[in-house]
């Protein structure tokens, strides 16, 4: 499937970028072309006079009618398709009004519902290392992410978070993964990192800055929603799909 979703560049500004993909529906229409022939009476020879016969030589008069095609019926266009009343659309996105580089980190939850417990949705776009958490459909809240080297890359998809605890420790590589959200078994998850750099890299998971972890980590809850795509970019009034 393909899906996402960032809704920004993380070297660019972004409120209202425009995600790469319009779908156009177009429908052709065509008609038969019908055709008439007429068989003319033969002439009479007038009353009581004997009646011509047929020969191969000299065949009866056959008059075929000019046959009229009518014009084709022109369709309208396909109107596009509503939206989903039931899909997860962006309503709101944050305005960032500068350039995103990594440390950078966005909270705001003012656009959004006042009451907590809407559902939670998060994007992770790679190739614009950008990280958006969305409640209703309003992102609240968006980093600079790093993410998995060439060796280790982060999986793309559509996950649950499975697994949350605040201060936790890698079992394989022994270190500190802050505020993790793990996404796959085997221990891809979403964390705090110290090393928010360009050049930067992680052994498959996404990396954000460790006070935007701990917030991400207060409103996620186990089961919410996380996509991983690359490249794919929202805006404002599409749907995100797979949430």
């Amino acid at each position: 499937m393909t899906i996402d979703l960032a809704t920004r560049d993380s070297k660019g500004m972004a409120s209202t970028a425009t995600w790469v993909k319009r779908v156009g529906l177009t429908l052709g229409c065509c008609a038969s072309f019908l055709g008439a022939a007429h068989v003319a009476d033969r002439l009479s020879a007038g009353e009581g006079a004997p009646q011509p016969v047929a020969t191969s030589a000299a065949p009866a008069p056959v008059v075929a009618a000019a046959a009229t095609a009518p014009k084709p019926a022109i369709q309208p266009a396909a109107a596009p398709a509503p939206v989903d009343p039931s899909a997860y659309v962006v309503k709101s996105v944050l305005s960032v009004n500068k350039p995103f580089v990594h440390g950078d980190w966005y909270w705001d939850e003012s656009a959004a519902p006042a009451e907590k417990g809407g559902k939670i949705v998060v994007t992770v776009d790679l190739k614009a290392q950008v990280l958006s958490v969305f409640r209703d459909g309003h992102e609240i809240g968006t980093a600079v992410m790093i993410y998995g080297a060439d060796t280790k890359p982060t999986p793309l998809g559509v996950f649950q978070v499975s697994f949350r605890k605040a201060q936790h420790v890698s079992s394989l590589y022994g270190a500190p993964m802050p505020y993790t959200l793990r996404l796959t078994n085997d221990g891809v998850a979403i964390h705090g990192s110290e090393a928010m750099r360009p050049d930067a890299a992680t052994h498959g998971c996404v990396g954000v800055p460790i006070a935007f972890a701990r917030k991400l980590f207060g409103a996620v809850a186990l089961g919410d929603t996380v996509i991983v795509t690359n490249g794919e970019m929202l805006s404002q009034g599409q749907a995100i799909k797979a949430a």
